[in-house]
């Protein structure tokens, strides 16, 4: 009752056991089980068996909660240190780790109230703090990570890295290196915690990429666009040193290239295109090149070839027909008209021998290229039996970008084969140039945001009317 929870025993009987070296976990499912956790924590109670009505969600909120806690917790057990090295590494030197555990209870407490959960969650989580006599240091870390628990997934998913500003407006909002490696920690656990499909290696990449971006920024490192290119460019030479390619070499090829290019690539893909093209930069064939990826799961794609009408819906087109998901795409032109671009794919875990893959994606593309048959209909791909039983109303927004350069593509739906390729199409209909496209699948949920420019984006009359078409061939 009230009473025991006001208790100055009991409350420092609670925070003594999340400070425990074994044992949290358990204690907390027992707990939980026997309703005593919904019973100490009235907040708690009211999310007990309650069903999150999402695709990418499968537990109920009290089960994913302490899901949450129990992936903090195994940072910490040198038997898991394997797992995610980075994160045990981190968490060994965060002060009073045991504070994400409390970041983890209060994350999603208050799912299912209507409104922001983050910020009612960060008001039961100041409560908490504050009636159990944390430092105002820790309580206002808590507050910040309940309320900006879905901040860094959606930045490393949605938003493009190779941006300075980008990177630069987060460290604004995460301030300290302290709040950044507990942020980084609670939403590797938190992604982890929603379903066995939700992670893959690539989500984990680009989780990775922000943190050291922005840890940086935050110890005093800059990212002036000029310094950021010329240290990607020295590692990259430095790296083709390596296959004995002189720096002459390297400027004949470069010279095609300008900025946006430099700062949408890092130092490996430089150095890997560079090595793979350099000989070939007047190609009159398509080169089709891949790779294990870098990121440790699926494969990395180069396609280039004389820019064309299309290409991005043809490339679609051909990954989607052989069941490979696109989870990344840099799209770029070169200075002499060729298209350069570079693809994340997943799905391999079916292909017995990925060298054949390799060697099969590299000849059939580069054919399905050159031969630019025409581009056939998209086929309404198998929707799963979750995606019928919780539809996703389409949603497609189209935005200019602050600099008024180039226009943000937002599109969510259900995820089905065919999806892209769909997309694709319609873009293509309207004279729609794509520079970069970022595919966020979280379970059965498409949320893909995509970098565009093109005439007709300067009316907003067509706006509205591709954003219609691009609504009907979603819900195709």
């Amino acid at each position: 009752d009230a009473a025991f929870r006001r208790d100055p025993r009991n409350r420092a009987t609670f925070l003594s056991l999340l400070q425990q070296p074994r044992g949290i976990v358990h204690e907390f499912r027992r707990m939980n089980q026997y309703g005593i956790l919904g019973r100490y924590l009235p907040a708690f109670r009211r999310i007990v068996g309650q069903m999150q009505h999402d695709l990418f969600h499968v537990y109920t909120v009290d089960q994913h909660i302490l899901t949450v806690v129990r992936n903090v917790r195994r940072f910490t057990m040198v038997e898991f240190a394997h797992e995610y090295p980075l994160c045990s590494r981190l968490i060994a030197s965060l002060e009073r780790h045991w504070l994400l555990y409390i970041a983890a209870i209060f994350h999603d407490i208050a799912k299912g109230r209507g409104g922001d959960h983050s910020q009612l969650g960060r008001l039961e989580a100041q409560r908490f703090c504050r009636e159990h006599g944390l430092a105002a240091e820790d309580t206002q870390l808590v507050e910040f990570l309940v309320e900006h628990h879905l901040t860094m997934s959606s930045v490393a998913q949605k938003q493009d890295l190779s941006d300075p500003e980008i990177v630069r407006r987060f460290a604004d909002v995460v301030g300290t290196e302290r709040r950044l490696v507990a942020l980084y920690l609670l939403t590797v656990a938190d992604i982890r915690g929603t379903s066995p499909k939700v992670w893959n290696a690539w989500k984990g990449k680009l989780l990775e990429d922000l943190f050291r971006a922005t840890q940086h920024l935050l110890k005093g490192g800059k990212l002036e666009a000029d310094q950021y290119i010329q240290s990607k460019q020295d590692e990259a030479k430095r790296l083709l040193g390596l296959y004995g390619l002189s720096d002459t070499v390297q400027d004949a090829l470069w010279r095609h290239f300008d900025v946006p290019y430099f700062l949408r690539h890092d130092a490996q893909e430089i150095a890997w295109h560079t090595r793979l093209l350099h000989h070939r930069e007047s190609a009159d064939r398509p080169v089709v090149k891949a790779r294990l990826s870098p990121a440790g799961e699926g494969l990395q794609v180069m396609i280039y070839v004389t820019d064309q009408r299309d290409l991005f819906a043809r490339i679609s087109g051909y990954f989607g027909s052989v069941g490979f998901s696109i989870v990344d795409a840099k799209i770029y032109t070169t200075r002499h008209g060729y298209a350069l671009d570079t693809f994340q794919v997943m799905d391999i875990g079916s292909v017995p021998h990925p060298r054949d893959m390799i060697a099969q994606i590299e000849s059939e593309l580069a054919d399905w290229l050159a031969n630019q048959v025409p581009l056939p209909q998209p086929v309404q791909g198998r929707v799963s039996r979750r995606v019928k039983h919780f539809p996703i109303a389409p949603e497609v927004r189209i935005v200019p970008d602050e600099k008024g350069q180039y226009h943000s593509l937002s599109v969510t739906a259900g995820d089905r084969p065919g999806l892209l390729y769909a997309i694709a199409l319609v873009l293509s209909r309207y004279g729609v140039n794509l520079h970069t496209a970022k595919i966020a699948t979280l379970g059965e949920r498409a949320e893909d945001v995509f970098v565009v420019s093109g005439a007709a984006l300067a009316n907003s009359k067509t706006v509205l009317q591709l954003e219609t078409d691009l609504l009907q061939a979603l819900q195709a």
